[in-house]
């Protein structure tokens, strides 16, 4: 007989083979838009892994792109948790940036080290009211929480484009028709580069490049939401929600509070993610005009990693590095065989469907195996009629 423990663990691995399928079924269609760009399907996959994962620099600059995607990721676990869904990444991502480097600015080298915490707080306060701010019209005025999380991201990019053209533009460029945007942040306020120093090698993993501390922040902020969600009361609220709303209240649950929070939280993760790209990528904010000039599109590939990481946040950060690596090999990809690196947006939006088609399956599995009565209940069932006369 098949332990309890046994069992859950097979069942994980058995809801986990549908990702892996959906990925190389995305992969598989994706190999006939590559045909019918008359480019060698083998070449063009090689150096797209090549370019993502072949060198140590390569690997680094995955990780440098999964980064901001693993923080909107994690948010998103916790929003689609509470029965909310989160679009607002972006804008999000923008007013958290915002915060973050006007702390920064603001204090300088006044305090020393504690400016790097202070935006850190800053951003995700910041990310947290603009996620809330859906939240609250979504559980109080009913108002559709897609649309009003997009409509939020074009008020957050025309707020960090006046004040880029304004109050936070940089003294130094003002007058001029350089590219809007705010003073370099102070030396101390940068987060430090990640290099692992290991036994046998002749010089530190990840020396000289761009990788920084905001992935152990990520990873960490991974480790804590999963805590919230799946071992304290809030997260057990949060879930109930998500679970059944209508059930939640009336156990006494406060819906419209729990799916305010579940924003808030999800906003704020997402808020971390712009901080972070100012403290440890970029050192100041600039932007073209558009969202995706200072995002670079995290706000909507953190979706796609977390449906592929189950609504997970251990889930989310191989699905994060696993997006990144899609987004980093595609330019290399480009170089080798002249395929636009645009390309990988089809990939994602292929995973995506596919992803949701295995999500189907697995809950209908298991809608099934909820009818079916446990293995000592088939043993007792057959052994009662075994013992009934005929």
């Amino acid at each position: 007989m098949v332990s309890t423990t046994t069992r859950a663990f097979l069942d994980r691995l058995f809801n986990a083979v549908p990702l892996l399928i959906a990925v190389i079924a995305a992969l598989v269609v994706a190999s006939f838009l590559l045909a019918a760009l008359n480019a060698d399907i083998a070449t063009a996959y090689g150096a797209m892994f090549q370019g993502a994962f072949g060198t140590v620099n390569a690997t680094a600059e995955t990780l440098v792109k999964a980064i901001p995607i693993l923080f909107v990721a994690i948010g998103i676990c916790v929003a689609f948790r509470g029965n909310v869904v989160n679009i607002g990444g972006e804008g999000q991502m923008i007013f958290g940036a915002l915060a973050g480097v006007a702390v920064t600015l603001w204090i300088g080298e006044s305090l020393g080290v504690l400016v790097v915490p202070l935006a850190l707080i800053a951003g995700f306060v910041a990310g947290g009211f603009f996620g809330g701010l859906a939240g609250y019209l979504k559980a109080f005025f009913n108002v559709n929480e897609i649309l009003s999380t997009i409509m939020l991201n074009q008020v957050a990019v025309q707020i960090m484009n006046y004040l880029l053209n304004g109050p936070l533009l940089d003294p130094a460029v003002a007058g001029s028709n350089n590219i809007p945007k705010t003073a370099r942040i102070a030396e101390i306020a940068e987060l430090p580069r990640l290099v692992f120093g290991l036994p046998g090698m002749s010089e530190p993993l990840f020396d000289r490049t761009r990788l920084h501390y905001g992935f152990v922040i990520a990873v960490v902020l991974a480790i804590v939401i999963y805590i919230l969600l799946w071992r304290t009361a809030i997260g057990y609220r949060i879930r109930a929600v998500g679970y059944n709303e209508r059930a939640s209240r009336y156990a006494g649950i406060k819906v419209g509070r729990q799916m305010v929070l579940a924003m808030f939280l999800a906003g704020g993760c997402a808020g971390l993610a712009g901080v972070v790209q100012i403290l440890g990528l970029q050192y100041r904010l600039q932007t073209d005009g558009s969202p995706a000039g200072f995002t670079g599109g995290a706000g909507f590939n953190g979706i796609v990693a977390a449906l592929f990481g189950g609504l997970n946040p251990f889930g989310a950060i191989p699905a994060s590095i696993f997006f990144g690596g899609l987004l980093v090999g595609a330019q290399n990809m480009q170089r080798a065989v002249g395929i636009p690196a645009a390309l990988v947006t089809t990939i994602n939006g292929l995973i995506v469907v596919f992803v949701v088609s295995s999500q189907i399956f697995t809950q209908v599995r298991n809608r099934r195996r909820a009818k079916l009565p446990s293995q000592p209940e088939r043993v007792e069932a057959r052994a009662t009629t075994a013992e009934t006369p005929s």
